[in-house]
């Protein structure tokens, strides 16, 4: 029986080759496994999810600190964030999760399946000048209507796994995955200004260049399922291959350089979705420059009561048209890659290193099992593909282990969110019984409102061992 709760960030570095989890096939396909097979409870196996935003802070902005919001609004959003500034949030769920041995030891299987909804969005600058000021007195100033970059999605996952151990110092995984979308929304490859310049027949003239594009899948069947009271069936049904579709692997490995040397790698969800089911495109794309209404009283005078707004406004939308369409289009999922070094040292723990084991932790696994020590050190590296590039974290562990049952894992973390990020694991092993807990982010649970992110998990497993053969 496994359960689990987490919020925490995309970047899960503390459960990153913590081998003695099962969870830790999920981060890398190619990790070590020494269990014979171990089940996840229906729902209740993996619930994940993080908010992450590097700019600013509930705390900032709800501060019970006597000034307005408007004011921190404007001092601590508008005059201090930029379009690199994110606001991003995952949620995990999982519904199935397994994994067993086949009849060749060396070989472990895993299977399962979770939701997953992913968003990023870039903190649009411009956009929020234009709302909260508009540009009547921002004469020269050029607004970059390439500062929107937002992407969303709801999507299911099938995955089955293989892990071979190849020989004594290296193992290597894949997953293959399929992928039912349910709801996507993305508008990242946008470009274009709007201006005010000195005009030469009024005061003021305006030019919208603009080349803007939201694409969406899955919203108006939600919407009109929500309507007939049947969105619960609606989203079971495009979970499972009713909706859009696509194919992703995960892949890695694990390789020790000498007896206490170790290196590993993954890289996970290199895929896409093609949706065709109820997609919808909105663009807006053109140039023109307009003046305001321009009346000429002798050649206008028998028209007077014509509208000469609606005139305007047929103008722009000619020049600048807005449209939509229903074309099928790709998205890519946001590929991640990780990989660390390892050293291992002080004394062997269980068995004084003995290679030969029986149905204890780590006892079953294919082929020759390595000789475990009380500590581990070393680094790791974390990758994600985002829309404005890459972003990257680095992360510093030490793990000790006392005997076959119980290890603490501490993790120091860099990335674009926090500098101070201190992170702490804890595994107990009693016979089949896996209980483990995690926490990130640790200094910032004096005022978790005046986090940029904070994160805790914990779970328990029942792990089968078998004799090694």
């Amino acid at each position: 029986m496994l359960f689990a709760f987490g919020l925490k960030a995309q970047n899960k570095q503390i459960l990153y080759d913590f081998n003695e989890i099962p969870q830790s096939l999920s981060l890398n396909p190619g990790v070590e496994s020494d269990f014979k097979w171990f089940a996840g409870v229906p729902l209740l196996s993996g619930v994940y999810g993080n908010f992450g935003t590097n700019g600013i802070s509930v705390h900032d902005l709800f501060a019970d600190d006597g000034l307005d919001i408007n004011v921190k609004f404007r001092e601590r959003a508008l005059n201090e964030l930029s379009p690199r500034d994110e606001f991003s949030s995952t949620i995990q769920l999982e519904y199935l999760t397994g994994g067993f041995r086949g009849r060749n030891p060396n070989m472990f299987y895993s299977f399962g399946g979770y939701l997953e909804f992913d968003n990023i969005t870039y903190w649009p600058q411009d956009y929020a000048f234009l709302i909260f000021d508009g540009n009547a007195d921002q004469l020269g100033r050029r607004y970059d209507l390439g500062d929107l970059k937002t992407r969303g999605s709801l999507v299911n996952v099938l995955h089955f796994g293989i892990n071979k151990k190849v020989d004594h110092n290296l193992t290597i995984g894949a997953r293959g995955k399929i992928y039912s979308g349910i709801v996507d929304y993305s508008s990242t490859r946008n470009s274009g200004f709007l201006r005010n310049v000195e005009g030469q027949n009024n005061r003021i003239a305006s030019t919208l260049n603009a080349d803007v594009l939201l694409q969406t899948s899955g919203l108006q069947d939600l919407d009109d399922a929500n309507d007939n009271d049947m969105l619960t069936n609606e989203i079971i049904s495009r979970a499972f291959f009713g909706g859009d579709l696509g194919v992703g692997v995960d892949v890695g490995f694990t390789y020790h350089l000498s007896e206490t040397t170790t290196i590993t790698g993954s890289l996970l969800d290199v895929g896409f979705i093609y949706h065709t089911s109820d997609p919808k495109s909105y663009s807006l794309d053109g140039n023109t420059t307009v003046e305001g209404i321009e009346i000429d009283i002798l050649e206008n005078f028998a028209s007077l009561d014509r509208d000469f707004w609606q005139d305007l406004v047929d103008e722009v939308e000619t020049a600048v048209p807005f449209d939509t369409d229903t074309k099928s289009y790709i998205t890519f999922r946001p590929t991640k890659l990780y990989a660390s070094i390892r050293n291992d040292f002080g004394e062997p723990v269980g068995n004084s290193g003995m290679q030969n084991c029986d149905c204890t932790a780590g006892s079953s696994g294919g082929g020759e099992l390595r000789t475990k020590y009380r500590n581990s050190f070393g680094g790791q590296v974390y990758v994600i593909n985002r829309p404005r590039g890459p972003q990257m974290a680095l992360t510093g562990f030490y793990t000790r282990r006392f005997g076959n049952g119980l290890a603490f894992k501490g993790t120091y973390t860099v990335d674009k969110f926090s500098y101070t990020n201190v992170g702490l694991g804890m595994n107990l092993q009693a016979g089949p019984v896996n209980f483990y807990i995690m926490a990130d982010n640790l200094l910032s649970y004096n005022n978790i409102a005046d986090s940029h992110y904070a994160s805790f998990q914990f779970g328990l497993n029942i792990i089968s061992w078998g004799r090694r053969k």
